[in-house]
């Protein structure tokens, strides 16, 4: 089994990390992060599990990491993103694990935010020789196919140079995520879940000569958490087109890079079955939001007089140990960590890091 050193990966190393998951069989789960808190927790899990992660941000998340009181929100949420870079690369390497950095979800209207992120981007492979981010997306989705195509392959032509990887989306993951897509209408006809792998075959003759890429292709997945039998997962769209580009391109097995968006809530068994497709990321954000406040709110509810005095009026009692953040934001970090072992189990990516 290839060996990295532990840390942010990209370049052939991100590619051999992919290769490694792809050809294992297993996948990584991609945690959303808003915070040095959520950030702190990502990192224990994955070294706990000996497994290699990818952190991501939102636009939304960035913009909470830098302080929602900066007055230019956009400036914000570019800082945001940079300084949660910074943060993981500085405290990756002593985690002792490979962690890949990404940003996630940006529409048309959050293109500008990507190219403001190559901007410092192309500034510190200036300094350091790698990129700031291992991988950026474009979700546009909800755009014409052409304008899609174009708009990634304009993107991917500026972060070939730098070792980065472009994430794209084809169909369209339901729900709603930070501001990007809407709510599920359960009632709805929801055809346009599905992503036709011919489609996925245009992206790939049109990105593959410009730089490597990964295809986030929907096949019923959903944000959020929703009602059983409402969300139809049908993870054969992603065999079909990986049979699709294999036939028609002569490529070896497997030629996509696969995500899964959505995930949280997704039966076990549809999990199991799109990683052995090609899935190697695998989103998992509400989950995690829930598994955070839960354990917050536990402790509020099992203390309820540290949140409305400092001293018991009855007893003298101070409650300053209780209602320290440290207290119970640790506690949601450490339930936060409890929900990531059970995925890092269910992607089979538990003990399969690389990290030398």
């Amino acid at each position: 089994m290839a060996q990295l050193k532990p840390g942010v990966v990209s370049g052939k190393d991100y590619l051999t990390l992919v290769a490694a998951a792809k050809a294992g069989g297993y996948a990584l789960p991609a945690v959303n992060v808003s915070s040095s808190s959520t950030i702190n927790a990502v990192l224990e899990a994955a070294a706990k599990n000996n497994a290699d992660i990818i952190i991501q941000l939102s636009n939304g998340g960035a913009q909470f990491y830098a302080g929602q009181g900066m007055k230019d929100g956009f400036k914000a949420k570019v800082l945001g993103a940079v300084a949660a870079a910074y943060h993981v690369h500085l405290l990756a390497e002593h985690y002792g694990v490979c962690v890949v950095l990404h940003t996630d979800h940006a529409n048309k209207g959050l293109i500008p935010w990507v190219e403001a992120l190559l901007d410092h981007g192309e500034a510190y492979f200036k300094q350091h020789g790698k990129p700031l981010f291992s991988s950026h997306m474009l979700d546009l989705s909800e755009d014409p196919m052409e304008f899609n195509l174009s708009e990634c392959a304009r993107i991917l032509t500026r972060m070939a140079p730098l070792d980065m990887s472009l994430e794209i989306e084809l169909g369209v993951t339901g729900g709603e995520e930070d501001g990007i897509g809407g709510e599920l209408d359960e009632s709805a006809d929801n055809s346009h879940l599905y992503t036709q792998p011919e489609d996925v075959l245009q992206a790939y003759e049109r990105l593959s000569p410009i730089g490597h890429f990964s295809v986030a292709a929907s096949f019923g997945n959903v944000h959020g958490v929703y009602k059983p039998g409402n969300v139809q997962l049908r993870p054969e769209i992603l065999k079909n087109s990986q049979a699709l580009i294999e036939k028609q391109r002569n490529t070896g097995s497997k030629p996509l890079n696969l995500v899964f968006h959505g995930g949280s809530g997704s039966e076990k068994a549809k999990i199991t079955e799109a990683v052995g497709y090609g899935v190697f990321k695998m989103n998992i954000d509400t989950d995690l939001q829930f598994a955070y406040s839960e354990a917050i709110g536990k402790f509020v509810s099992e203390n309820p007089k540290a949140f409305l005095y400092q001293i018991d009026p009855e007893t003298d009692k101070p409650y300053k140990k209780f209602y320290d953040p440290r207290k119970y934001l640790r506690l949601a970090e450490q339930n936060m960590v409890a929900r990531l072992n059970e995925a890092f189990v269910d992607l089979g990516s538990k003990d399969k890091s690389l990290a030398a």
